[in-house]
C-alpha cells in the first residue's frame, strides 16, 4: 500500500515538472513575446504610422495629399541640456513656453517620447538638425501633414487634428495612441476608417545608449504599414473652385449633383476659409479664431443650414396632388378664396402655368385639395390631421424631414411637421388647415437644408427616383462607393406626372421668374426660384435647376441669405455654374461680372455684432453668419416667387 502511494507521489511530481518544462520551452523557444519583454533594454518596438489616403476629384486631379514634415520629440529621463536659453533661441520659443512643454512631457511619462514640436518643414528641420545633436533626449520623427491643392471646399473636406482624451477613452478597440491624428469633420471624419490605413510594427536592436544597431531577427516579426485607401470623389474641382469664387461676399451655399448617380459635383458653403489654416502648427489659434467668428465659417451650410424652402417646394406640392388625383395637368385656380397674396402675372389655368409664374393662391388651393383629398367634412381637425399625415408620407419619400444619409457627419434632419407637432404648438385637437396652410408655398414650419432641395431636383430630373447624394464615388482600388449609395430610392409618384412639372420649371427658368439675360445659350434649363422668409431683414434667395432640361446631367440648388428674390441673387449663380460644367467655359461675361461684383454681406442680420464692410471682390471672405432661424411663419402673408 505504501509502495503504491510512493509511485503516485513520484508521478505527481514528474507530471508537474513536465508541465513546467513544456511551459518554459514554449516561452523561451516558441513564444517571442517573452523574449521581447525580457530584452526590453536591447529590443525596441517601433510603431510605423501608415500614410493617410489621398483624395481626388472626378477627373483624377488631386484635392488632398500628404507632405513630409518632422516632429521633435523628447524623452524626459534622457534629457541633458547644456544651455536652456540657447536651445530656446534655436527652437524659436520663449523660456516659459519651453518650461511648460517640458512639464507636460514629464507628466505624460518620464520614459516615453513626448511630442515637443509638431510639423517642422524640411527647411526648418534642416536648419536645426545638426545643432540638436548637442541636446540629448531630443529626437526627430518623420511624419506627414495634409496638403491641399487649393483653398477650396474646406467644409466638405473637413480637417484632421490630434485625437482628444475623450476620443482615446471612448475607443472600442485600442488602435489610436496619444498624439495620433484623426479626421474631425467632413469626409476626413466620415471615411476615417478607410483613410487611416493599417499600422505596422518594427523591432530593432539598440545599445545601452539607445542607438539603433539594426533590425531584430532580420525583421521576421515586423509587419509593414498599409497605406490608407485613396478616395475618388464625384467633385469637379474646376467647377468647385468657380462656385467658391461666385460665393465670395455672400452667405449661403451651393450643391450640385449628377442626378443619375447621386454623385455630388459641387458643395460650397460661403463665406469659407482656407483649409490650410487648420494644418499648420497654428491650428489652435486659427481654429479658435474661426470658431469665434459670428458668421460661423466652420458650419457647412449645404448640409447643416436651416431654411424654409419657399417656392422651390411648389413643384413637389404639384406632384403630390397629381399623384393623389385631386388635380390634373389642366387644373386651374384663380385668386379667390386664398388668404395668400400674389404678384401680377398671367392667368394660371394649368399646373405648368402655376409653377411658371409661382402663383401663391394657386398652390394654396393645390395644398388644400391635397390635404382633404376630396373629403367632404370640411375644414375640421380630424380631416386636417388625416390629410396632413398622408401628405407628409408623400413628402418624406423625397427625403424631406429626415437625414438623407449623405457621406458627411453633420447632416441636419430638417422639419416636416406631423400631427403631434401641432398638438404641442396649439394644443391637442385645437388646430386645423388654416394653422399650417403656409406650408403650401414652402413657408411656415417647414425647415430644409440646401442638399435636400438639390435632391428634390434630382428626383424630378430622374422622373421619380434618386440615389442618396454622396461626395465619394469610389474607395481604393475597387473604385466603388459604400453600398448604401448604390440603392435606388423610389418616390412613389408616377413617371407621367413629372413632365408637366418639368414644363412649368422650363417656363420659370426662361422668362417666368428669371430674367432673359441670365439664360444659357444653347442649353435649355428647367428651374424654380424661391424666397425664404427671415424674421428680420431681407428674405433669402433660393433657386433649384436641372440641365439640359430634356436629359439632365446636372441639378443644382443655390441659397443666398438675406439677398431678396431667388431670380435676382441665386439663379444667376446657378446658371453660371451649369454653363461652366456643361460647356467648360463661361460665355456670359456680363452676368459673371455682375455676380462677382455683388456683395450681400451688408444685408446680413447679426444681432449684437456690427455689420462688416463688404470685402474686396475675389478675396477670401472673412467669416460666415450664424445659421438662419426657421420657425413659425410671419403673421402677415408674404408674396413669394
Amino acid at each position: 500500500m505504501l509502495e503504491n502511494r510512493r509511485f503516485v507521489v513520484i508521478g505527481v511530481f514528474v507530471f508537474v515538472g513536465l508541465i513546467y518544462v513544456l511551459r518554459l520551452f514554449y516561452l523561451q523557444v516558441l513564444d517571442d513575446t517573452y523574449s521581447i519583454t525580457s530584452s526590453s533594454n536591447s529590443i525596441k518596438r517601433v510603431i510605423e504610422v501608415p500614410v493617410r489616403g489621398q483624395i481626388y476629384d472626378r477627373n483624377g486631379k488631386l484635392i488632398v495629399y500628404n507632405s513630409s514634415v518632422y516632429d521633435l520629440v523628447v524623452t524626459p529621463y534622457k534629457v541633458k541640456i547644456p544651455d536652456t536659453l540657447a536651445l530656446c533661441r534655436l527652437l524659436g520659443m520663449e523660456r516659459t513656453e519651453f518650461d511648460s512643454l517640458m512639464q507636460a512631457a514629464r507628466e505624460y511619462s518620464r520614459v516615453k517620447p513626448f511630442t515637443f514640436l509638431r510639423q517642422l518643414s524640411k527647411e526648418e528641420f534642416a536648419s536645426i538638425q545638426d545643432a540638436m545633436v548637442d541636446y540629448e533626449g531630443f529626437d526627430f520623427i518623420k511624419s506627414t501633414v495634409r496638403t491641399y491643392a487649393s483653398a477650396s471646399m474646406a467644409n466638405a473636406l473637413g480637417y484632421v487634428s490630434e485625437i482628444s482624451k475623450s476620443q482615446l477613452e471612448a475607443q472600442k478597440e485600442p488602435y489610436y495612441r496619444r498624439g495620433d491624428y484623426v479626421g474631425k469633420s467632413g469626409i476626413e471624419k466620415f471615411y476615417e476608417e478607410q483613410l487611416r490605413g493599417k499600422r505596422g510594427v518594427k523591432f530593432v536592436m539598440q545599445n545601452a545608449s539607445g542607438v539603433v544597431k539594426g533590425s531584430w531577427k532580420n525583421g521576421e516579426l515586423d509587419t509593414v504599414a498599409v497605406a490608407g485607401d485613396n478616395l475618388h470623389t464625384g467633385i469637379d474641382l474646376e467647377v468647385q473652385q468657380y462656385a467658391d469664387s461666385l460665393m465670395i461676399n455672400k452667405v449661403g451655399s451651393v450643391v450640385a449633383i449628377e442626378p443619375k448617380t447621386g454623385q455630388i459635383l459641387v458643395m460650397a458653403s460661403g463665406p469659407t476659409y482656407d483649409p490650410r489654416d487648420l494644418t499648420s502648427r497654428s491650428f489652435s489659434k486659427n481654429y479658435a479664431k474661426l470658431a469665434q467668428n459670428p458668421y460661423k465659417p466652420l458650419v457647412n451650410r449645404a448640409v447643416m443650414g436651416a431654411y424654409r424652402p419657399g417656392s422651390t417646394f411648389k413643384p413637389l406640392q404639384a406632384l403630390v396632388a397629381l399623384e393623389e388625383g385631386v388635380i390634373t395637368p389642366g387644373t386651374g385656380f384663380g385668386h379667390a378664396g386664398s388668404p395668400i397674396g400674389c404678384h401680377n402675372h398671367p392667368a394660371t389655368g394649368s399646373v405648368a402655368a402655376g409653377i411658371k409664374y409661382s402663383c401663391n393662391p394657386y398652390f394654396y388651393h393645390v395644398f388644400r385639395m391635397a390635404i382633404y383629398s376630396g373629403d367632404e367634412r370640411g375644414n375640421s381637425f380630424k380631416s386636417s390631421a388625416e390629410g396632413l399625415e398622408k401628405w407628409r408620407n408623400f413628402v418624406a419619400k423625397f427625403g424631406f424631414g429626415q437625414v438623407l444619409g449623405v457621406d458627411l457627419p453633420s447632416e441636419s434632419r430638417g422639419l416636416v411637421p406631423d400631427s403631434k407637432y401641432f398638438d404641442r404648438v396649439y394644443g391637442k385637437q385645437q388646430w386645423k388647415f388654416s394653422n399650417f396652410a403656409s406650408m403650401g408655398i414652402g413657408e411656415g414650419e417647414l425647415v430644409v437644408n440646401p442638399i435636400k432641395v438639390a435632391n428634390l431636383a434630382a428626383a424630378i430630373a430622374n422622373k421619380g427616383y434618386y440615389y442618396t447624394p454622396h461626395i465619394v464615388a469610389g474607395i481604393g482600388n475597387s473604385r466603388k462607393p459604400l453600398d448604401q449609395y448604390l440603392v435606388r430610392h423610389e418616390t412613389g409618384v408616377s413617371t407621367r406626372h413629372f413632365d408637366v412639372v418639368t414644363e412649368g420649371m422650363i417656363g420659370a427658368a426662361n422668362g417666368g421668374t428669371t430674367r432673359a439675360y441670365e439664360q444659357i445659350r444653347d442649353i435649355l434649363v428647367a428651374g424654380k426660384t424661391g424666397t425664404s422668409q427671415n424674421r428680420k431683414g431681407k428674405d433669402s434667395a433660393i433657386y433649384m435647376a436641372m440641365a439640359p432640361a430634356e436629359d439632365p446631367r446636372i441639378v443644382i440648388a443655390v441659397f443666398v441669405e438675406y439677398a431678396g428674390f431667388g431670380g435676382t441673387a441665386a439663379a444667376p449663380i446657378a446658371h453660371l455654374l451649369i454653363e461652366r460644367y456643361l460647356k467648360r467655359k463661361t460665355e456670359n461675361k456680363e452676368l459673371e461680372n455682375r455676380v462677382l461684383n455683388t456683395s450681400y454681406l451688408g444685408n446680413v442680420v447679426l444681432p449684437t455684432v456690427r455689420k462688416p464692410q463688404p470685402q474686396p471682390v475675389n478675396t477670401a471672405p472673412e467669416a460666415l453668419r450664424k445659421r438662419n432661424g426657421a420657425g413659425r411663419e410671419k403673421r402677415k402673408w408674404a408674396v413669394t416667387f
